[in-house]
């Protein structure tokens, strides 16, 4: 069945410039639009995004690094992390991020859309509550599901964050509450170095940070199996009220960043997976949010085919949640992690 979704994609994005070596280039942003101009044929509906106020973003983020990156505006460059720079047009971008989200709950709520995709940069799950890391400089996830609690009077939130690396600014700051359930597949050990599966929470929110960290090479066919097998059944009781997806396509097999192996019909896989869960639990209501992606024709592929899922479209794709010894003995922990807080697993 075919539904209305909504994209949030703007050139304004592009503005945030790193310097011509980056591979977290204003190229991303280029060729999302060049394909959605000229290679998507379902009806979509255009979200503009909106800038997050200065409040939204200090739900996430500490005013003295809000006002610090605020500081950075107008200026020729930043140096904020080893990694992470800006530009002058930085903190407007960033902003826009973090808004373009917002924008698309909204129009998820207000009925104009069923499901949304947000095409921002600079990216945000590494960003702390008060620094910058990873390329990014607000947590845009962080702020969108508080955003959900605080001004749509949700009480479940799910993030799922596929992305290569993983999203320790994301897990940070949820690591004591239930309200938001956070589950990340990610290489390691890799950049930041965090995400063991030890890591499950703490007071609270003990057992609703779900991490299940992969050694390099992981197919299609790996990532299936543990979205059916271990998040899945979690959400099978969790019954969020709403779905965000860190979605970071630096998973690719031809990401220059990474050393996973999947496919561009594999992330079609996976957002099909999700868009399941939402049907059944949240009413449709999902959003996904670019992370990472740095192979620029791969980064292309999977969105289109993320896409093509969310709006009805897209033919289920044949990939099989097929496991081996090797992946059941690597899992070993997260699933026992996953049996002590979610019983019946």
């Amino acid at each position: 069945m075919k539904v209305n979704t909504g994209i949030i994609a703007d050139k304004r994005y592009m503005d945030h410039d790193m310097g011509s070596f980056h591979p977290e280039s204003p190229k991303r942003i280029k060729v999302i639009l060049e394909m959605i101009e000229k290679e998507i044929k379902f009806p979509f509906l255009r979200v503009e995004p909106r800038a997050a106020r200065d409040d939204e973003v200090k739900w996430v983020h500490t005013s003295g690094y809000f006002d610090m990156v605020k500081k950075t505006a107008g200026q020729e460059r930043n140096q904020l992390d080893p990694d992470t720079s800006t530009s002058a047009r930085s903190f407007e971008t960033a902003l826009l991020a973090a808004g373009g989200l917002l924008a698309g709950i909204d129009s998820i709520f207000s009925g104009k859309i069923k499901n949304a995709f947000a095409a921002v940069r600079p990216p945000g799950h590494h960003a702390e509550s008060s620094r910058a890391m990873g390329f990014c400089l607000f947590n845009n996830v962080a702020i969108a599901a508080e955003y959900l609690l605080q001004t749509h009077g949700l009480n479940k939130i799910l993030i799922a964050d596929w992305d290569l690396h993983h999203g320790n600014g994301t897990q940070n700051t949820f690591y004591s509450r239930s309200d938001v359930l956070y589950f990340s597949t990610h290489q390691y050990p890799h950049y930041p170095g965090t995400g063991h599966w030890s890591e499950t929470g703490a007071d609270a929110g003990e057992g609703f940070n779900l991490n299940v960290p992969l050694s390099a090479g992981k197919t299609d066919a790996d990532y299936i199996y543990i979205f059916k097998n271990i998040l899945t059944p979690v959400v099978n009781i969790y019954k969020p009220d709403f779905i965000i997806v860190s979605a970071g396509f630096d998973t690719a097999f031809s990401d220059p960043l990474g050393g996973m192996e999947v496919t561009s019909s594999g992330f079609g896989a996976l957002a099909r997976e999700l868009i399941l869960l939402a049907q059944k639990y949240s009413h449709s209501r999902i959003l996904f949010a670019l992370e990472g992606g740095y192979d620029l024709e791969a980064l292309k592929a999977g969105i289109q085919q993320v896409l093509l899922q969310l709006s009805g479209s897209g033919a289920e794709p044949d990939i099989k949640a097929e496991t081996t010894v090797g992946l059941t003995r690597e899992l070993e922990p997260a699933f026992s992690a996953l049996k002590e807080y979610w019983p019946g697993q």
